[in-house]
């Protein structure tokens, strides 16, 4: 039996489930449209385990969500996820933002683009197969009218995630599917943290980083001119 804690913060949906041998037990999320992660985050954890009266000393592994994905979010997650870790000698398991978010869904055919909103028309995004077997490597590029068209000519293309909104304009090929209001969840974890803990797939806590893809890039403020 295992029993896994799950944390997703790489977007602004802040998500936390627990899970037993894959199966939810108990979830908490707040998508609010800001970035409450540092507030929220370990309240949700707290609620969970008391929800379910299961102690942080019972569960078998923290998982978090690894990127792409907002810097801070990700920062905050994997702090928390690392601090457990660390504090009760669990195992640390990491997940793939992008994989996690195209198990929202499921299709007979075709291919499953999950994409992440990055800066102005970029994102972060990859391609899977309908059995969820990655056919495109994780990157970040910026959108035009060319965009996925080797899978598009192919067959439908759902496009999913708050990258794909701002794509629907520029995306306008017939076969392009796009499925609204999806974003990275502890939900899809739970079966995905579960597949890696049998495998015993963990990381080294001490030295695990996020997956950023990007560098961080600090925007300076614009000095403001002095009153006279």
């Amino acid at each position: 039996m295992a029993i896994i804690l799950n944390i997703e913060t790489a977007t602004k949906n802040c998500s936390v489930s627990l899970a037993k041998d894959g199966e939810i037990l108990a979830i908490k999320e707040l998508n609010n449209g800001n970035y409450s992660h540092a507030e929220v985050l370990h309240l949700f954890i707290v609620d969970i385990l008391d929800e379910t009266e299961i102690t942080v000393q019972e569960i078998s592994a923290v998982a978090v969500s690894k990127g792409p994905g907002s810097y801070t979010g990700l920062r905050i997650g994997v702090s928390a996820a690392k601090g457990l870790c660390f504090a009760f000698n669990k195992p640390l398991i990491s997940i793939d933002t992008l994989l996690s978010l195209a198990h929202a869904i499921s299709i007979e055919d075709g291919f499953i683009a999950p994409m992440l909103d990055a800066r102005r028309m970029e994102v972060y995004s990859s391609v899977f197969d309908k059995d969820y077997q990655q056919i495109k490597e994780i990157k970040a590029e910026i959108i035009d009218e060319n965009s996925f068209s080797e899978e598009l000519t192919k067959g439908k293309v759902y496009f999913l995630g708050d990258g794909a909104d701002k794509c629907k304009e520029i995306i306008t090929h017939s076969n392009a599917v796009f499925i609204d209001d999806k974003f990275p969840s502890a939900k899809e974890m739970a079966a995905l943290s579960f597949f890696k803990h049998k495998k015993n797939d963990i990381e080294d806590v001490a030295y695990f980083e996020p997956f950023y893809l990007k560098d961080f890039v600090v925007i300076p403020q614009k000095k403001k001119k002095p009153i006279y």
